[in-house]
């Protein structure tokens, strides 16, 4: 074969090793372009709930509102509780940093024991939300609570409606000292009191809203307890144990008790007349509204139509979400608890006398 017939012969094969080549490059493109089209899975945005504890009833419904309304809009939360151990709620903290959640939402223990664990997840760029009890000192991105003020001023009121005259004398069995939102309700109650020259006989208080503490005291500090036309319980557990003492002593219902939350077992006592009344905090609205602000607040969106206040924390000045809550006496349970959805008609008059 000639040389000229084989150089020939080699610029065919060369040629069609680059037409085998070019057309591997376009297949590969192809390909490439392809898998860049596919749609990628949306990253959903993490929450981390960290409760104080689940010993007060309301707790387990927030919790169950506030998920149900994240996963809607499309969130994923992790649910902690600290059990009353603020040690723990810090640790909780510090591991939903290191999981690299978008928010964390804090049911505090002590208003003032969090401050630093929350300016370490501000620090890391996560999102912090005071549910329901303010955490001073801190800058939180949002505090979202209830008018607590607005909730001693109610439970006065209630007492001085119920029959505690001017000038007559009441007790106070207060929450946990911890908690930024006692001081608040203690400090309107005080108040309408000193308007009504109406004496608080003793103020005294429960760690870790243990609610036995209530009844100590009752069995305690019989001629105090005897001397009281009312006593303002710092929430309804606080009140039923309160109650349970009373009855044993045989003065339930001869003092006119008030408290908050709407438990269930509170707003049977109210039917029956053995309690005076209770102040209703929708946290339906409390804890679905959260949820929005939270995935807002991952989002760098605005929080639509919901009014952003202020609260100073001790230091700073930081976003509140205030709502209103509502008195409820036998006279408005109907309307209020149970046309509200709040809790069942036969549950609420389970005991009532017909």
């Amino acid at each position: 074969m000639s040389n000229r017939l084989i150089g020939f012969q080699k610029k065919i094969i060369a040629l069609w090793l680059c037409i085998v080549l070019l057309c591997m490059t376009g297949c590969n493109g192809t390909a490439s372009n392809h898998n860049d089209a596919k749609p990628q899975a949306e990253k959903k945005i993490q929450i981390g709930m960290t409760f104080d504890s689940f010993v007060i009833e309301r707790w387990q419904r927030d919790r169950d509102v506030f998920v149900s309304m994240a996963k809607e809009l499309g969130a994923e939360v992790n649910v902690q509780s600290a059990n009353g151990d603020i040690d723990e709620q810090i640790r909780q903290i510090e591991y939903f940093i290191e999981s690299g959640m978008d928010v964390i939402v804090i049911v505090c223990i002590d208003s003032n024991g969090l401050s630093d664990a929350v300016k370490k997840a501000k620090a890391a760029g996560v999102k912090v939300i005071a549910y329901d009890r303010l955490i001073r000192n801190a800058d939180v991105d949002l505090y979202i609570s209830f008018d607590n003020s607005m909730v001693g001023t109610l439970m006065a009121n209630a007492l001085i409606e119920a029959g505690v005259p001017d000038g007559g004398n009441v007790l106070m069995l207060g929450g946990d000292e911890a908690d930024n939102n006692v001081s608040q309700v203690e400090t309107a109650f005080r108040e309408v009191m000193d308007r009504h020259n109406i004496q608080i006989l003793d103020s005294t208080h429960a760690p870790g809203w243990r609610a036995e503490l209530a009844a100590d005291y009752v069995n305690t500090h019989k001629d105090i307890v005897s001397r009281a036309d009312g006593i303002m319980c710092g929430n309804d557990n606080i009140a039923s144990q309160a109650i349970h003492a009373l009855a044993e002593q045989r003065m339930a219902g001869n003092i006119y008790v008030v408290g908050q939350d709407a438990d269930l077992e509170a707003c049977q006592r109210i039917v029956e007349g053995i309690q005076t009344m209770t102040v209703y905090k929708p946290v339906e609205r409390l804890a679905s509204q959260a949820a929005q602000c939270a995935v807002a607040l991952a989002n760098g969106d605005s929080m639509g139509d919901i009014e952003i206040l202020t609260m100073n924390d001790g230091t700073y000045e930081v976003p509140y979400v205030k709502l209103d809550p509502v008195s409820v006496t036998a006279e408005n349970m109907d309307e209020v608890i149970i046309n509200g959805g709040f809790h069942l008609k036969e549950d609420v008059y389970l005991n009532a006398p017909d």
